[in-house]
């Protein structure tokens, strides 16, 4: 994906509350090199970031008729508003190494044992893994095929095929789950018991 930015002289608090204003949000670039102040069109922004391509891919940032490779570092966003306050990117290139959250697409559950048969639904534990590799082999997701799903048994971190060169962080946790099925509830109905003949001088007084 492409956006356009443009150098921004101004800093400061003032400074930044005047570009909001006038519907520009200010942001910087790192890494590479000394960071660059940037202001960028608040709408373009702020449909771009509702792309999860934009979150989890490098972009490409037109820049004073210069085009740099860039990653979506972190928003910051107005507690209210729908109005993006900062952005910051990281400049990559072919040597970088990144480690970032990217999101899980599941696919084939429908098709699978656990729902298909048994009549399961499958519970996405995790919808996104933090994972490390070369800048030039981020995906933009990792997919997650759930057609081999069995009742009883779950979908794990090394279960998962990743592309090559990505390697996921899990933190200390040895396989992670990602996702299970979850048997369906079976309700119970409870009948109530009929009432027991009257005996003795109850039954005769009833005649």
């Amino acid at each position: 994906m492409k956006f356009v930015a443009f150098e921004r002289k101004l800093q400061g608090t003032g400074a930044s509350r005047r570009l909001r204003i006038s519907g520009k949000v200010p942001g910087i670039v790192f890494g590479a090199g000394e960071p660059t102040m940037i202001e960028i069109d608040h709408n373009a922004l702020f449909f771009a970031l509702k792309k999860e391509a934009f979150h989890s891919s490098i972009l490409e940032m037109e820049l004073a008729g210069k085009t740099a490779q860039v990653l979506l570092r972190d928003v910051q966003y107005h507690p209210w508003k729908p109005q993006v306050l900062h952005v910051d990117f990281q400049r990559v290139d072919n040597t970088t190494k990144i480690t970032k959250k990217v999101p899980l697409h599941f696919v084939g559950e429908a098709e699978s044992p656990a729902v298909k048969t048994d009549k399961c639904t499958v519970s996405h534990i995790v919808t996104e893994l933090e994972i490390t590799c070369l800048a030039v082999a981020l995906p933009e997701f990792i997919e997650v095929d759930l057609s081999g799903l069995t009742k009883g048994h779950s979908v794990h971190v090394n279960d998962i095929k990743l592309p090559a060169g990505v390697k996921v962080v899990t933190h200390g946790k040895p396989n992670p789950v990602i996702a299970t099925p979850v048997e369906p509830k079976v309700e119970e109905i409870v009948v109530a018991a009929a009432p027991a003949p009257a005996k003795g001088k109850d039954a005769k007084k009833k005649k």
